[in-house]
């Protein structure tokens, strides 16, 4: 990071804009320039005049063009930038170049975890009891057998039943009935599932038939199900089988076992415009610790690659792969413009608030999370993660969707990094990162690490990535994430088509 003054930051040698790091006024001084307006925490400054058209540049590269003249000191946002990823002129991925990868030197990360063995080789780092119902008529039913089995085994957290609440799995057509059969069928197989009850109702478009067989191979010790229309009593019936699958939880215990085992997914949701200076860069160090250990890492959000795709698939060497990457992106661009909408339809009202002006500036933010990991994979959704390094996941950047995706492709943790602060967690522990430490300090009770203390305390960046890693450690080994201890675990399954 260049340039680093009292009041503001600018991040690269090339840009023509600086952040502010707190709230600045008018006549405040900011490298020699006079600040000309006030201009709020997280936001851009000109640090020179900037023509009308002419490129703006934050990171080092374009975030969009100036719509009219700006003097050197005004605030840069919406009423004078707009995004180029509607322009033809602009075409971020013919930035794209091949390179060899260097990856980092092994990290602290320890080589060996306390987790749960699965029959198939997987690991679980919970050990918890899923209930999964294949349509949505079945979900208050599922809600009351996961709340009764706790009640009566006193579990919470780590050693929990959780039932996987959603609203489909009927009158869905082509392909948003198989995405459905696809994401439940994975997710029935998470190795932080120690046990899986699947609840049917019988008559759905999502057979249990279909999800059986999507599913194999399984362990039909750890895998029971249930139709309820076939038996008089399906709480009771229910309850019988969770029982038994209870009993065998129980007798589970920690064992060790090596770091490549680990999956872990990236995302980022309610962000500012500091989380693509502090969270996601800390987040991007620790992946890269993380990669050099042989822990395995995924990331989706294509939507949020707009923009900053040239960065992010220049991790690729492999000529394949980096072909991959490009029809993921073009295609997702494709299936906003056949449907009328803008490629550049984010970012969110909440991210302009928070400094990001447009999705440039926000994909160029997000990406910073997969630090300089080579990517080796493309996965489709519901695709399982096997291939080491990086593997971008083709999904939505909605935040419930996202991570639904990362945890049915294997990811046991879900790094999120947030500027404005969200309770979303996953089936998964989602360990909630905050870019500053405002946020930390006023929602404790979301926040499970501070990577602002890079600003607010001045740490050194790779000791904040370090303290994460240690941290990430922790919840790994069982210390319950702040979405587990408020039981705020959801799925959302993505819909592209027909209800009947």
């Amino acid at each position: 990071m260049d340039g680093l003054f009292r009041k503001a930051i600018r991040l690269s040698i090339r840009d023509n804009v600086f952040i502010a790091v707190v709230p600045l006024h008018a006549g405040d001084i900011v490298e020699g320039i006079s600040v000309l307006e006030d201009i709020p925490a997280a936001h851009k400054g000109a640090l020179c005049d900037i023509q009308q058209g002419e490129i703006v540049y934050k990171y080092g590269a374009p975030i969009g063009k100036a719509t009219r003249q700006i003097h050197a000191g005004e605030h840069v946002h919406i009423h004078n930038l707009s995004s180029m990823l509607g322009s033809q002129s602009h075409d971020c991925l013919a930035d794209i170049s091949i390179e060899n990868i260097s990856i980092p030197p092994v990290g602290a990360f320890p080589k060996y975890f306390q987790g749960y063995r699965r029959w198939n080789g997987e690991v679980g780092i919970r050990n918890q009891l899923w209930i999964i119902p294949t349509v949505g008529c079945v979900n208050s039913l599922s809600r009351r057998l996961a709340q009764c089995i706790n009640q009566e085994r006193n579990w919470a957290e780590e050693q929990a039943s959780v039932a996987l609440e959603h609203p489909y799995g009927c009158s869905q057509q082509g392909t948003d009935h198989v995405t459905t059969r696809k994401i439940l069928a994975r997710l029935a197989l998470h190795p932080n599932a120690g046990g899986v009850l699947i609840v049917s109702l019988g008559c759905e478009n999502n057979t249990l038939e279909g999800m059986l067989k999507e599913m194999e191979p399984f362990d039909p010790d750890r895998v029971k199900w249930l139709v309820v229309q076939q038996v008089q009593d399906e709480y009771k019936e229910g309850m019988k089988f969770l029982r038994v699958l209870a009993d065998q939880i129980e007798q589970d215990q920690r064992v060790d076992c090596p770091v490549e085992s680990l999956k872990i997914g990236l995302k980022c949701g309610g962000s500012d415009a500091f989380s693509g200076i502090t969270a996601n860069p800390v987040v991007g160090m620790a992946s890269d610790m993380m990669n050099a250990a042989g822990i395995r890492l995924l990331m989706g959000e294509v939507p949020e690659m707009f923009g900053g795709e040239h960065v992010l698939l220049s991790q690729s060497c492999d000529p394949d792969i980096l072909a991959r990457g490009r029809e993921m992106i073009l295609s997702y661009k494709d299936y906003f413009i056949n449907r009328g909408c803008p490629p550049d339809a984010n970012p969110s009202p909440g991210n302009k608030a928070g400094g990001i002006t447009t999705l440039e500036e926000k994909s160029l933010g997000c990406v910073r999370k997969a630090g300089r990991v080579p990517i080796r994979a493309i996965l489709e959704m519901a695709e399982p993660c096997v291939q080491s390094g990086l593997s971008l996941v083709r999904s939505p950047g909605n935040d419930a969707v996202a991570v639904t995706l990362l945890a049915a492709a294997g990811a046991q943790l879900i790094l999120f990094t947030t500027g404005r602060g969200t309770p979303l967690g996953s089936v998964v522990p989602t360990l909630k990162i905050s870019s500053t430490s405002q946020l930390a300090m006023r929602k404790p009770h979301w926040i499970d690490f501070d990577a602002g203390a890079f600003l607010s305390d001045n740490y050194p960046m790779n000791l904040v990535a370090q303290r994460l890693v240690e941290c990430i450690f922790q919840i790994i080994q069982g210390v319950p994430a702040k979405n587990e201890q408020n039981d705020d675990r959801n799925i959302a399954i993505f819909k592209d088509g027909i209800t009947l």
